[in-house]
Protein backbone atom coordinates (compact mmCIF):
# COMPACT_ATOMS: atom_id res chain seq x y z
CA UNK A 1 0.00 0.00 0.00
CA UNK A 2 1.32 3.44 -0.98
CA UNK A 3 0.95 6.32 1.45
CA UNK A 4 1.09 10.01 0.60
CA UNK A 5 1.73 12.82 3.07
CA UNK A 6 0.30 16.32 2.71
CA UNK A 7 1.36 19.43 4.59
CA UNK A 8 -1.57 21.84 4.71
CA UNK A 9 -0.21 25.11 6.05
CA UNK A 10 -3.16 27.44 6.54
CA UNK A 11 -3.87 30.90 7.88
CA UNK A 12 -4.68 29.82 11.42
CA UNK A 13 -3.18 26.34 11.69
CA UNK A 14 -0.86 23.74 10.22
CA UNK A 15 -2.02 20.22 9.46
CA UNK A 16 -0.30 17.05 8.25
CA UNK A 17 -2.47 14.34 6.73
CA UNK A 18 -1.59 10.87 5.53
CA UNK A 19 -3.68 9.26 2.78
CA UNK A 20 -3.61 5.79 1.30
CA UNK A 21 -3.89 4.96 -2.39
CA UNK A 22 -7.71 5.11 -2.26
CA UNK A 23 -7.67 8.67 -0.93
CA UNK A 24 -8.73 7.51 2.54
CA UNK A 25 -7.42 9.48 5.51
CA UNK A 26 -5.08 7.30 7.56
CA UNK A 27 -3.98 9.92 10.08
CA UNK A 28 -4.08 13.66 10.69
CA UNK A 29 -2.61 16.10 13.17
CA UNK A 30 -3.24 19.83 13.44
CA UNK A 31 -2.03 22.73 15.58
CA UNK A 32 -2.89 26.42 15.58
CA UNK A 33 -0.31 29.19 15.43
CA UNK A 34 -0.29 32.75 16.73
CA UNK A 35 -1.93 35.64 14.87
CA UNK A 36 0.05 38.83 15.42
CA UNK A 37 -1.98 42.05 15.01
CA UNK A 38 0.53 44.87 15.66
CA UNK A 39 -1.67 47.63 14.20
CA UNK A 40 -5.17 47.90 12.75
CA UNK A 41 -5.15 46.21 9.34
CA UNK A 42 -1.81 44.47 9.99
CA UNK A 43 -1.69 40.66 10.27
CA UNK A 44 1.56 38.72 10.74
CA UNK A 45 2.80 35.18 11.41
CA UNK A 46 6.10 33.97 12.84
CA UNK A 47 7.76 31.81 10.12
CA UNK A 48 9.75 29.89 12.72
CA UNK A 49 6.59 29.07 14.67
CA UNK A 50 5.12 27.71 11.44
CA UNK A 51 8.20 25.52 10.97
CA UNK A 52 7.93 24.21 14.52
CA UNK A 53 4.25 23.51 14.01
CA UNK A 54 5.02 21.66 10.77
CA UNK A 55 7.55 19.42 12.52
CA UNK A 56 5.10 18.76 15.35
CA UNK A 57 2.18 17.68 13.17
CA UNK A 58 4.35 15.51 10.91
CA UNK A 59 5.75 13.62 13.90
CA UNK A 60 2.34 13.22 15.52
CA UNK A 61 0.50 12.07 12.38
CA UNK A 62 3.21 9.50 11.60
CA UNK A 63 3.22 8.22 15.18
CA UNK A 64 -0.58 8.01 15.33
CA UNK A 65 -0.60 5.99 12.09
CA UNK A 66 2.22 3.71 13.26
CA UNK A 67 4.29 4.77 10.26
CA UNK A 68 7.74 6.22 9.67
CA UNK A 69 8.76 8.76 7.07
CA UNK A 70 10.17 6.09 4.76
CA UNK A 71 6.65 4.62 4.42
CA UNK A 72 5.57 7.68 2.43
CA UNK A 73 5.88 7.53 -1.36
CA UNK A 74 5.98 11.33 -1.54
CA UNK A 75 4.76 14.47 0.16
CA UNK A 76 2.78 17.37 -1.24
CA UNK A 77 2.51 20.88 0.15
CA UNK A 78 -0.50 23.16 0.06
CA UNK A 79 -0.45 26.56 1.68
CA UNK A 80 -2.11 29.83 2.47
CA UNK A 81 -1.23 31.73 -0.67
CA UNK A 82 -0.17 35.46 -0.88
CA UNK A 83 1.30 35.39 2.67
CA UNK A 84 4.92 36.43 2.20
CA UNK A 85 8.16 35.49 3.98
CA UNK A 86 11.59 37.13 3.65
CA UNK A 87 14.68 35.24 4.81
CA UNK A 88 18.46 35.24 4.56
CA UNK A 89 19.77 32.76 2.01
CA UNK A 90 22.99 32.15 3.96
CA UNK A 91 21.56 31.68 7.44
CA UNK A 92 17.97 30.65 6.67
CA UNK A 93 16.81 33.10 9.35
CA UNK A 94 13.58 35.06 8.70
CA UNK A 95 14.17 38.77 8.25
CA UNK A 96 10.67 39.86 9.25
CA UNK A 97 7.45 38.28 10.40
CA UNK A 98 5.47 36.86 7.49
CA UNK A 99 2.96 39.40 6.20
CA UNK A 100 -0.37 37.60 5.87
CA UNK A 101 -2.71 37.77 2.88
CA UNK A 102 -5.30 39.59 5.02
CA UNK A 103 -2.87 42.44 5.76
CA UNK A 104 -3.75 45.85 4.25
CA UNK A 105 -0.68 47.96 5.18
CA UNK A 106 0.44 48.39 1.55
CA UNK A 107 -2.84 49.90 0.31
CA UNK A 108 -1.43 53.45 0.15
CA UNK A 109 1.43 52.35 -2.07
CA UNK A 110 -0.99 50.74 -4.53
CA UNK A 111 -3.22 53.82 -4.51
CA UNK A 112 -0.29 55.86 -5.87
CA UNK A 113 0.07 53.78 -9.05
CA UNK A 114 -1.04 55.43 -12.29
CA UNK A 115 -4.39 54.19 -13.73
CA UNK A 116 -2.76 53.09 -17.01
CA UNK A 117 -0.17 51.06 -15.11
CA UNK A 118 -2.86 49.54 -12.91
CA UNK A 119 -4.72 48.34 -16.00
CA UNK A 120 -1.56 46.83 -17.48
CA UNK A 121 -0.78 44.97 -14.25
CA UNK A 122 -4.31 43.56 -14.06
CA UNK A 123 -4.18 42.44 -17.68
CA UNK A 124 -0.87 40.64 -17.25
CA UNK A 125 -1.69 39.00 -13.92
CA UNK A 126 -5.48 38.65 -13.93
CA UNK A 127 -5.54 40.29 -10.50
CA UNK A 128 -6.86 43.61 -9.19
CA UNK A 129 -4.44 45.97 -7.49
CA UNK A 130 -4.99 45.00 -3.86
CA UNK A 131 -2.73 44.57 -0.81
CA UNK A 132 -4.05 41.01 -0.66
CA UNK A 133 -1.34 39.90 -3.11
CA UNK A 134 2.36 39.36 -2.43
CA UNK A 135 4.16 42.02 -4.50
CA UNK A 136 3.19 45.05 -2.44
CA UNK A 137 4.04 43.14 0.75
CA UNK A 138 7.55 42.60 -0.63
CA UNK A 139 7.76 46.29 -1.58
CA UNK A 140 6.71 47.30 1.93
CA UNK A 141 9.39 45.12 3.52
CA UNK A 142 12.06 46.45 1.18
CA UNK A 143 11.08 50.01 2.10
CA UNK A 144 10.55 49.55 5.83
CA UNK A 145 12.70 46.69 7.17
CA UNK A 146 16.41 47.35 7.79
CA UNK A 147 17.15 43.61 7.93
CA UNK A 148 15.48 43.06 4.55
CA UNK A 149 17.39 46.00 3.04
CA UNK A 150 20.67 44.68 4.42
CA UNK A 151 20.07 41.19 3.01
CA UNK A 152 19.30 42.76 -0.37
CA UNK A 153 22.53 44.78 -0.28
CA UNK A 154 24.48 41.61 0.49
CA UNK A 155 22.62 39.65 -2.23
CA UNK A 156 21.33 37.23 0.40
CA UNK A 157 17.61 38.10 0.25
CA UNK A 158 15.02 35.46 -0.50
CA UNK A 159 11.30 36.12 -0.83
CA UNK A 160 8.67 33.42 -0.99
CA UNK A 161 5.16 32.37 -0.22
CA UNK A 162 4.77 29.77 2.53
CA UNK A 163 5.25 26.85 0.12
CA UNK A 164 8.71 28.17 -0.80
CA UNK A 165 9.60 28.71 2.87
CA UNK A 166 8.65 25.12 3.73
CA UNK A 167 10.44 23.54 0.77
CA UNK A 168 13.58 25.57 1.52
CA UNK A 169 13.65 24.24 5.08
CA UNK A 170 12.59 20.64 4.38
CA UNK A 171 14.75 19.97 1.32
CA UNK A 172 18.28 18.63 1.58
CA UNK A 173 19.69 21.34 -0.71
CA UNK A 174 17.58 24.33 0.41
CA UNK A 175 15.70 24.38 -2.89
CA UNK A 176 13.99 27.69 -3.71
CA UNK A 177 10.92 26.82 -5.81
CA UNK A 178 7.25 27.62 -6.08
CA UNK A 179 4.51 26.42 -8.41
CA UNK A 180 2.46 28.29 -10.99
CA UNK A 181 -0.62 28.49 -8.76
CA UNK A 182 1.24 30.30 -5.98
CA UNK A 183 3.27 32.41 -8.40
CA UNK A 184 0.05 33.56 -10.05
CA UNK A 185 -0.98 35.18 -6.75
CA UNK A 186 1.98 37.53 -6.43
CA UNK A 187 1.18 40.24 -9.03
CA UNK A 188 4.59 39.39 -10.50
CA UNK A 189 3.87 36.49 -12.90
CA UNK A 190 2.55 36.89 -16.43
CA UNK A 191 -0.46 34.60 -16.94
CA UNK A 192 0.50 33.83 -20.52
CA UNK A 193 4.23 33.14 -20.16
CA UNK A 194 4.09 31.62 -16.64
CA UNK A 195 7.28 33.53 -15.85
CA UNK A 196 8.26 36.42 -13.59
CA UNK A 197 7.61 39.56 -15.64
CA UNK A 198 10.43 42.12 -15.91
CA UNK A 199 8.10 45.13 -16.01
CA UNK A 200 6.16 43.94 -12.97
CA UNK A 201 9.37 43.28 -11.03
CA UNK A 202 10.52 46.81 -11.83
CA UNK A 203 7.17 48.32 -10.82
CA UNK A 204 7.29 46.75 -7.37
CA UNK A 205 11.06 46.97 -6.95
CA UNK A 206 11.45 43.24 -6.38
CA UNK A 207 14.78 41.71 -7.51
CA UNK A 208 14.34 38.62 -9.69
CA UNK A 209 17.18 36.80 -7.94
CA UNK A 210 15.29 36.94 -4.63
CA UNK A 211 12.37 34.95 -6.02
CA UNK A 212 11.79 31.21 -6.37
CA UNK A 213 12.00 29.26 -9.63
CA UNK A 214 8.48 28.67 -10.98
CA UNK A 215 7.64 24.99 -11.50
CA UNK A 216 4.55 22.92 -12.28
CA UNK A 217 2.20 21.84 -9.49
CA UNK A 218 3.12 18.16 -9.81
CA UNK A 219 6.73 17.06 -10.25
CA UNK A 220 9.65 15.96 -8.10
CA UNK A 221 11.32 19.18 -6.95
CA UNK A 222 13.78 17.53 -4.60
CA UNK A 223 13.98 15.34 -1.51
CA UNK A 224 13.58 15.84 2.21
CA UNK A 225 16.65 15.76 4.44
CA UNK A 226 17.56 12.25 5.55
CA UNK A 227 18.30 13.60 9.02
CA UNK A 228 15.25 15.88 9.08
CA UNK A 229 11.77 15.47 10.52
CA UNK A 230 10.90 12.55 8.21
CA UNK A 231 14.14 10.70 8.91
CA UNK A 232 14.36 9.73 5.25
CA UNK A 233 14.81 11.11 1.72
CA UNK A 234 11.23 11.45 0.48
CA UNK A 235 10.26 13.10 -2.81
CA UNK A 236 8.72 16.54 -2.42
CA UNK A 237 6.47 16.17 -5.44
CA UNK A 238 3.46 18.48 -5.19
CA UNK A 239 3.05 22.19 -4.53
CA UNK A 240 -0.37 23.77 -4.92
CA UNK A 241 -1.89 26.90 -3.39
CA UNK A 242 -4.65 25.95 -1.00
CA UNK A 243 -7.68 26.83 -3.12
CA UNK A 244 -6.19 25.29 -6.26
CA UNK A 245 -5.41 22.17 -4.23
CA UNK A 246 -9.06 21.97 -3.19
CA UNK A 247 -10.04 22.16 -6.87
CA UNK A 248 -7.76 19.16 -7.45
CA UNK A 249 -9.10 17.42 -4.35
CA UNK A 250 -12.63 17.79 -5.69
CA UNK A 251 -11.32 16.32 -8.98
CA UNK A 252 -12.38 19.37 -10.99
CA UNK A 253 -10.02 18.62 -13.86
CA UNK A 254 -12.20 19.88 -16.70
CA UNK A 255 -13.56 23.20 -17.91
CA UNK A 256 -16.77 24.26 -16.14
CA UNK A 257 -16.16 22.21 -12.98
CA UNK A 258 -16.09 24.20 -9.73
CA UNK A 259 -15.74 24.03 -5.96
CA UNK A 260 -16.17 26.33 -2.96
CA UNK A 261 -13.92 26.03 0.08
CA UNK A 262 -15.02 27.34 3.48
CA UNK A 263 -12.08 28.22 5.68
CA UNK A 264 -10.72 31.39 7.26
CA UNK A 265 -12.05 33.01 4.10
CA UNK A 266 -14.22 31.55 1.36
CA UNK A 267 -12.90 30.76 -2.07
CA UNK A 268 -14.86 29.62 -5.11
CA UNK A 269 -13.00 28.48 -8.22
CA UNK A 270 -14.27 27.39 -11.60
CA UNK A 271 -11.97 25.63 -14.05
CA UNK A 272 -11.86 27.52 -17.38
CA UNK A 273 -9.55 25.02 -19.09
CA UNK A 274 -6.83 26.50 -21.29
CA UNK A 275 -8.86 29.70 -21.71
CA UNK A 276 -7.86 32.87 -19.86
CA UNK A 277 -11.12 34.67 -19.03
CA UNK A 278 -10.39 38.23 -17.97
CA UNK A 279 -13.07 39.12 -15.45
CA UNK A 280 -15.28 42.19 -15.70
CA UNK A 281 -17.12 41.46 -12.44
CA UNK A 282 -14.40 41.58 -9.81
CA UNK A 283 -13.36 37.95 -10.03
CA UNK A 284 -9.73 36.89 -10.21
CA UNK A 285 -8.22 35.25 -13.26
CA UNK A 286 -5.70 32.78 -11.96
CA UNK A 287 -3.77 29.61 -12.69
CA UNK A 288 -5.74 26.59 -11.57
CA UNK A 289 -2.83 24.14 -11.69
CA UNK A 290 -0.31 22.58 -14.04
CA UNK A 291 0.19 18.84 -13.76
CA UNK A 292 3.68 17.93 -14.91
CA UNK A 293 4.16 18.51 -18.64
CA UNK A 294 0.44 18.95 -19.32
CA UNK A 295 -0.78 22.40 -20.43
CA UNK A 296 -1.68 24.76 -17.60
CA UNK A 297 -5.33 24.99 -16.58
CA UNK A 298 -6.77 28.38 -15.67
CA UNK A 299 -9.61 29.38 -13.36
CA UNK A 300 -11.82 32.21 -12.25
CA UNK A 301 -11.88 32.75 -8.51
CA UNK A 302 -14.11 34.63 -6.17
CA UNK A 303 -12.46 35.42 -2.84
CA UNK A 304 -14.20 36.37 0.40
CA UNK A 305 -11.79 37.65 3.04
CA UNK A 306 -13.69 36.87 6.24
CA UNK A 307 -15.95 33.87 6.76
CA UNK A 308 -14.61 31.29 9.24
CA UNK A 309 -12.57 34.03 10.88
CA UNK A 310 -15.84 35.83 11.64
CA UNK A 311 -16.76 32.85 13.83
CA UNK A 312 -13.35 33.13 15.49
CA UNK A 313 -14.08 36.82 16.10
CA UNK A 314 -17.29 35.93 17.94
CA UNK A 315 -15.24 33.47 20.01
CA UNK A 316 -12.05 35.43 20.68
CA UNK A 317 -13.00 39.10 20.58
CA UNK A 318 -16.65 39.13 21.69
CA UNK A 319 -16.74 35.97 23.81
CA UNK A 320 -20.22 35.12 22.50
CA UNK A 321 -19.17 31.48 22.10
CA UNK A 322 -16.53 29.42 23.89
CA UNK A 323 -15.50 27.29 20.92
CA UNK A 324 -16.22 27.58 17.21
CA UNK A 325 -18.59 24.60 17.16
CA UNK A 326 -20.86 26.41 19.65
CA UNK A 327 -22.12 28.73 16.93
CA UNK A 328 -24.40 26.13 15.34
CA UNK A 329 -26.64 25.36 18.34
CA UNK A 330 -26.66 29.05 19.32
CA UNK A 331 -27.71 30.16 15.83
CA UNK A 332 -30.24 27.33 15.59
CA UNK A 333 -31.93 28.51 18.79
CA UNK A 334 -33.66 31.25 16.75
CA UNK A 335 -35.59 30.63 13.55
CA UNK A 336 -34.57 33.89 11.84
CA UNK A 337 -31.93 36.57 12.16
CA UNK A 338 -34.47 38.93 13.74
CA UNK A 339 -33.62 41.57 11.13
CA UNK A 340 -29.91 41.56 12.07
CA UNK A 341 -27.33 41.50 9.27
CA UNK A 342 -23.57 41.30 9.78
CA UNK A 343 -21.04 42.22 7.07
CA UNK A 344 -17.62 41.17 8.44
CA UNK A 345 -15.48 43.46 6.27
CA UNK A 346 -12.56 43.41 8.72
CA UNK A 347 -10.02 43.60 5.87
CA UNK A 348 -12.19 45.43 3.38
CA UNK A 349 -14.37 43.53 0.92
CA UNK A 350 -12.97 41.20 -1.73
CA UNK A 351 -14.90 39.87 -4.75
CA UNK A 352 -17.00 41.13 -6.36
CA UNK A 353 -16.53 44.55 -4.67
CA UNK A 354 -12.77 44.95 -4.06
CA UNK A 355 -13.11 47.80 -1.61
CA UNK A 356 -10.16 47.94 0.75
CA UNK A 357 -11.77 50.87 2.59
CA UNK A 358 -14.93 48.95 3.55
CA UNK A 359 -15.39 48.18 7.24
CA UNK A 360 -17.49 45.66 9.12
CA UNK A 361 -20.99 46.55 10.23
CA UNK A 362 -23.82 44.96 12.16
CA UNK A 363 -27.14 46.52 11.16
CA UNK A 364 -30.78 46.03 12.10
CA UNK A 365 -30.21 45.86 15.85
CA UNK A 366 -33.20 46.34 18.13
CA UNK A 367 -33.69 45.86 21.86
CA UNK A 368 -34.97 42.35 21.05
CA UNK A 369 -31.71 41.30 19.35
CA UNK A 370 -29.70 38.64 21.17
CA UNK A 371 -26.36 36.94 20.75
CA UNK A 372 -28.25 34.14 18.99
CA UNK A 373 -29.39 36.56 16.28
CA UNK A 374 -25.82 37.80 15.84
CA UNK A 375 -24.60 34.18 15.62
CA UNK A 376 -27.20 33.40 12.95
CA UNK A 377 -26.35 36.60 11.08
CA UNK A 378 -22.70 35.49 11.09
CA UNK A 379 -23.54 32.19 9.41
CA UNK A 380 -25.78 34.01 6.94
CA UNK A 381 -22.94 36.43 6.15
CA UNK A 382 -20.78 33.48 5.12
CA UNK A 383 -23.53 32.29 2.80
CA UNK A 384 -24.53 35.68 1.36
CA UNK A 385 -20.94 36.54 0.50
CA UNK A 386 -20.58 33.16 -1.20
CA UNK A 387 -23.82 33.77 -3.11
CA UNK A 388 -22.48 37.06 -4.48
CA UNK A 389 -19.34 35.34 -5.75
CA UNK A 390 -21.15 32.36 -7.31
CA UNK A 391 -23.61 34.57 -9.19
CA UNK A 392 -20.76 36.70 -10.57
CA UNK A 393 -18.96 33.53 -11.63
CA UNK A 394 -22.02 32.22 -13.47
CA UNK A 395 -22.42 35.51 -15.33
CA UNK A 396 -18.72 35.59 -16.34
CA UNK A 397 -18.57 32.04 -17.68
CA UNK A 398 -22.12 31.47 -18.86
CA UNK A 399 -22.12 28.26 -16.81
CA UNK A 400 -25.04 27.61 -14.46
CA UNK A 401 -23.79 25.78 -11.37
CA UNK A 402 -26.42 23.10 -10.70
CA UNK A 403 -24.78 21.65 -7.58
CA UNK A 404 -22.34 23.53 -5.36
CA UNK A 405 -19.44 21.24 -4.39
CA UNK A 406 -18.17 22.36 -1.00
CA UNK A 407 -15.32 21.51 1.35
CA UNK A 408 -13.53 22.92 4.38
CA UNK A 409 -14.17 22.99 8.10
CA UNK A 410 -17.40 25.00 8.09
CA UNK A 411 -19.11 22.35 5.97
CA UNK A 412 -19.41 20.34 9.20
CA UNK A 413 -21.90 23.02 10.30
CA UNK A 414 -25.17 21.61 8.95
CA UNK A 415 -27.15 24.76 9.66
CA UNK A 416 -24.69 26.90 7.70
CA UNK A 417 -24.83 24.57 4.70
CA UNK A 418 -28.62 24.51 4.81
CA UNK A 419 -28.66 28.31 4.85
CA UNK A 420 -26.29 28.24 1.86
CA UNK A 421 -28.62 25.97 -0.11
CA UNK A 422 -31.57 28.21 0.79
CA UNK A 423 -29.88 31.46 -0.23
CA UNK A 424 -28.50 30.03 -3.49
CA UNK A 425 -31.62 27.99 -4.24
CA UNK A 426 -29.15 25.30 -5.30
CA UNK A 427 -28.21 21.90 -3.90
CA UNK A 428 -25.02 21.86 -1.83
CA UNK A 429 -22.87 18.70 -1.86
CA UNK A 430 -20.04 17.74 0.49
CA UNK A 431 -17.61 14.88 -0.31
CA UNK A 432 -16.59 12.11 2.08
CA UNK A 433 -13.19 13.75 2.53
CA UNK A 434 -14.19 17.31 3.40
CA UNK A 435 -10.58 18.49 3.79
CA UNK A 436 -9.93 18.36 0.06
CA UNK A 437 -7.12 20.93 0.23
CA UNK A 438 -4.71 18.40 1.72
CA UNK A 439 -6.12 15.67 -0.52
CA UNK A 440 -5.39 17.77 -3.61
CA UNK A 441 -1.76 18.20 -2.53
CA UNK A 442 -1.53 14.43 -2.03
CA UNK A 443 -3.03 13.84 -5.49
CA UNK A 444 -0.47 16.21 -7.07
CA UNK A 445 2.41 14.42 -5.33
CA UNK A 446 1.05 10.96 -6.09
CA UNK A 447 0.61 11.69 -9.79
CA UNK A 448 4.23 12.88 -9.94
CA UNK A 449 5.66 9.66 -8.46
CA UNK A 450 3.27 7.22 -10.15
CA UNK A 451 1.05 6.29 -7.21
CA UNK A 452 -1.75 6.99 -9.67
CA UNK A 453 -0.97 6.54 -13.37
CA UNK A 454 -3.35 9.25 -14.55
CA UNK A 455 -6.28 11.47 -13.57
CA UNK A 456 -8.75 8.81 -14.69
CA UNK A 457 -7.66 6.58 -11.79
CA UNK A 458 -8.64 9.33 -9.37
CA UNK A 459 -12.08 10.18 -10.74
CA UNK A 460 -13.74 7.11 -9.25
CA UNK A 461 -12.61 8.10 -5.76
CA UNK A 462 -14.95 11.09 -5.29
CA UNK A 463 -17.91 10.16 -3.08
CA UNK A 464 -20.67 12.33 -1.60
CA UNK A 465 -21.23 12.24 2.14
CA UNK A 466 -24.01 14.82 2.52
CA UNK A 467 -26.35 16.91 0.35
CA UNK A 468 -28.46 19.89 1.36
CA UNK A 469 -31.52 20.90 -0.70
CA UNK A 470 -33.26 24.32 -0.50
CA UNK A 471 -36.03 24.43 2.11
CA UNK A 472 -37.31 27.99 1.58
CA UNK A 473 -39.05 29.53 -1.40
CA UNK A 474 -37.23 31.57 -4.03
CA UNK A 475 -39.30 34.60 -2.97
CA UNK A 476 -38.10 34.32 0.62
CA UNK A 477 -34.54 33.97 -0.64
CA UNK A 478 -34.91 37.13 -2.76
CA UNK A 479 -36.27 39.08 0.23
CA UNK A 480 -33.25 38.15 2.31
CA UNK A 481 -30.90 39.16 -0.50
CA UNK A 482 -32.51 42.60 -0.73
CA UNK A 483 -31.85 43.18 2.97
CA UNK A 484 -28.29 41.86 2.62
CA UNK A 485 -27.63 44.30 -0.22
CA UNK A 486 -28.79 47.16 2.02
CA UNK A 487 -26.26 46.04 4.62
CA UNK A 488 -23.53 45.98 1.95
CA UNK A 489 -24.39 49.60 1.10
CA UNK A 490 -23.85 50.57 4.74
CA UNK A 491 -20.49 48.79 4.70
CA UNK A 492 -19.31 50.64 1.60
CA UNK A 493 -20.45 54.01 2.93
CA UNK A 494 -19.56 53.74 6.58
CA UNK A 495 -17.62 57.01 6.79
Amino acid sequence: MSYLGAIDQGTTSTRFMIFDQTGTVISAAQIEHTQFLPQPGWVEHDPLEILRATDHVIKKALADAGLVGADLAAIGITNQRETTVAWNAMTGVPLHNAIVWQDTRSQAMLDDLEPSLRQKITYKTGLPLAPYFSASKMSWMLANSDTVKSALDQQELRFGTIDSWLVWNLSEENIHVTDVSNASRTLLMDLETLEWDTELLHTFGVPRESLATIKSSSEIYGYTKADGVFGARIPIAGIVGDQHAALLGQLCFEKGESKTTYGTGNFALINTGSEIIRSKKGLLTTLAFKLGDEPAKYALEGSVAVTGSAVQWLRDQLGIIQKSADIEPLAASVSTNGGVFFVPAFSGLFAPYWRGDARGVIVGLTRAATKAHIARATLEAICYQTHDVIRAMEEETGVSIKVLRVDGGITQNHLCMQIQADILQTDVSRPVVAETTALGAAYAAGLAVGTWKNKGELLSQWKESKRWTPEISSEDAKTGLKEWNKAIERTLNWL
